[in-house]
């Protein structure tokens, strides 16, 4: 959020299991509407094979944002 307030495009990441806190914390930080990449919880127990096609679909959330933020 502190490189948004900056005007640099950025978009914070977190498991499913932190989207609550998060979406409190963009209220109380004043950005409500803060966009950020949602990955399925947990990740400590996935195999590679699971932590990376959580990875990719994250990564599509992630720069679909980012281009909307910059376009």
């Amino acid at each position: 959020m502190a490189a948004e307030r900056l005007g640099v495009p950025a978009i914070g990441v977190m498991t499913t299991q932190f989207v609550s806190a998060a979406e409190l914390m963009c209220r109380v930080l004043g950005m409500p509407d803060y966009a950020f990449g949602v990955i399925e919880h947990p990740i400590s127990s996935a195999d590679d094979a699971g932590l990376l096609a959580r990875a990719r679909a994250t990564a599509e959330q992630v720069s679909a944002r980012l281009l909307q933020a910059a376009g």
